[in-house]
């Protein structure tokens, strides 16, 4: 049975200016001169940040644990420690010019949703998990959710051990600096039982805001393929090479973006195609480019759309008919998913009661609730985000929003905590 007069007191035990607070210190790491942060991940300032999260754990006596990918658990205990628990979380590592919630928020609302209980006083009978994933973002190495990817047996970390920085760092080696800068963490196994999993976030996206709403219930999570093109041609003098001898890869990978983008058009302006990641060598200003690099980032929220274009994007890139030697790779595969409903009812129910004022909404971003949802009942809240703006220094939410999802967050945990099956 739910107990509703605990989940109420958890939720009016939520302290907003605690809650901005620690939002605000882990801002600083990695903080940008444009006011986002730079927190790759398992860099210094992604350890930086653990450290942090790890104090304001044990200070609260909570039992921290780590993993062989990097994901960091803390852990409140319940009356029945054998009883799978309810976890929630988000992660720590940022974009290049990230900004300060994306991430972030979700973490530090779950460590404010465990001290809301602690002053509430209330003891839930299972034990409730605060989780920061690894290398959610992908930015510093392919592929993105590849922490949360790993717990549930979805991808094989070890297959991109080699995987590189811009730097030329291998992923092998970042993970083991920063797994040496936690030598006293105990060791949590790769998919243990979760009874529910729960994500709070920043929206990323204009809804919210726009209808002037608190909080967002997630319904769905669209989904998502990504690709990477390979170009190869040849290195050639600007001024003599004639155009008929050129193997230019840059003009290949012009005419293959503009087929590519030509497909993408979408009147219901649903579909998101984006061109994120270029490279080219040698990167002369007066010699014809030898290589290409992109990468094509696609979602929407039908299945069949993206399976589609995807037999598109392969169907242009075999049809290339140019000088050149041109790869297609398929880099990730996310489907589009669908939330628990009895989560999304329960977490609807927690934002009624709260007062606040909410609607449904679905995830135009992929998230670690998507990979976790292979494992167990899960569900997201979204809380919004000023101009919809994310990904960019500029990103920037507001300390009543934030504490009004966590409020939904901490009474929503409650309830899961204390269902006895």
């Amino acid at each position: 049975m739910r107990n509703d007069h605990q989940a109420a007191r958890a939720a009016a035990a939520v302290d907003e200016n605690r809650l901005w607070a620690t939002l605000m210190q882990l801002a600083e790491i990695g903080a940008t001169a444009k006011g986002g942060v730079r927190r790759l991940a398992y860099s210094a300032e992604d350890i930086a940040a653990r450290k942090l999260l790890i104090a304001e754990a044990r200070d609260r006596g909570y039992v921290v644990l780590g993993d062989a990918i990097g994901n960091l658990f803390i852990r409140r205990p319940g009356r029945r420690d054998d009883l799978a628990p309810v976890m929630t979380g988000s992660h720590l590592d940022s974009q290049p010019t990230g900004g300060r919630f994306d991430g972030a928020y979700g973490v530090i609302a779950g460590l404010e949703a465990l001290r809301a209980l602690d002053d509430a006083g209330l003891e839930t009978l299972r034990p409730i998990d605060v989780v920061a994933w690894a290398n959610e973002e992908g930015s510093r190495f392919q592929p993105g959710t590849l922490g949360s990817g790993a717990f549930a047996g979805i991808v094989d970390w070890r297959a991109f051990a080699k995987a590189t920085d811009s730097d030329g760092t291998t992923l092998a080696d970042a993970l083991a600096a920063c797994l040496a800068a936690f030598p006293d963490l105990r060791r949590a196994g790769f998919g243990y039982p979760i009874h529910a999993y729960l994500e709070a976030h920043i929206e990323q996206g204009p809804i919210l805001e726009a209808e002037a709403m608190e909080v967002g219930i997630v319904e769905a999570v669209q989904g998502l393929r990504g690709f990477s093109i390979d170009i190869e041609g040849m290195e050639a003098h600007a001024g003599t090479t004639p155009e008929r001898d050129r193997r230019d890869a840059m003009t290949a990978a012009i005419g293959l973006m503009g087929q590519l983008r030509a497909i993408a058009a979408d009147p219901e302006d649903r579909l998101r195609f984006t061109i994120g990641r270029f490279d080219l060598y040698p990167n002369s200003p007066n010699t014809t480019p030898s290589r290409v690099h992109f990468s094509i980032d696609m979602r929407h929220p039908e299945e069949t759309r993206l399976d589609r274009l995807s037999a598109e994007i392969e169907a242009i890139v075999a049809g290339y008919a140019g000088p050149c030697r041109v790869a297609l790779a398929v880099d990730h595969r996310l489907p589009c998913l669908t939330f628990t409903p009895r989560i999304v009812d329960l977490i609807r129910e927690s934002a009624a009661e709260s007062g606040c004022r909410h609607r449904d909404i679905y995830s135009g971003a992929s998230h670690d609730a998507v990979n976790i949802a292979k494992l167990c009942p899960a569900g997201m809240i979204f809380v919004p985000c000023r101009d919809g703006i994310s990904h960019n220094e500029a990103e920037s939410a507001t300390p009543e929003h934030a504490a009004a999802g966590t409020r939904v967050l901490a009474a929503s945990l409650v309830k899961l905590a204390n269902e006895a099956a």
